[in-house]
């Protein structure tokens, strides 16, 4: 009874997010609902990074972005994308108090046009200074 409640609950919190349907959907009990819960209630940030020639972006989503960036400076992932073309340099971002909106910006961001992009990170940060210095303390 408890658990159907809390899982009514927590479906109307995350309404706007397909993603949290299905995984509020498919949670069972209540050690599953928490973990959900916990992963959706957790801030997150949309970035995005290029390389030194500044030709190439990519953008992603994460919900520690100093990490995630060093992890793309020390190229973690060898056969990435963002190893690929040597995508380390941070030039955007914006924090979300839920991860599932900084997935959904994500989402919006990826489908814009390359100027659509260009625009975003030029209205912030025109002289496409690597953030990274700015985060790495947090």
């Amino acid at each position: 009874m408890w658990q159907s409640h809390k899982l009514k609950i927590l479906k109307s919190k995350f309404s706007s997010s397909i993603k949290a349907k299905k995984l509020l959907h498919f949670s069972h009990n209540d050690e599953q609902i928490e973990k959900v819960t916990n992963v959706m209630e957790k801030g997150g940030y949309v970035y995005i990074i290029t390389n030194k020639n500044n030709t190439v972006l990519y953008t992603g989503v994460t919900s520690d972005l100093s990490k995630r960036i060093a992890e793309h400076k020390e190229t973690i992932y060898k056969k990435s994308f963002t190893t690929k073309y040597n995508l380390d340099k941070l030039v955007y971002f914006e924090h979300f108090n839920l991860i599932i909106f900084a997935i959904e910006r994500e989402k919006q961001i990826k489908a814009g046009t390359r100027k659509k992009k260009l625009d975003l990170i030029n209205s912030l940060n025109p002289e496409w200074k690597d953030l990274f210095e700015d985060i790495i303390h947090w």
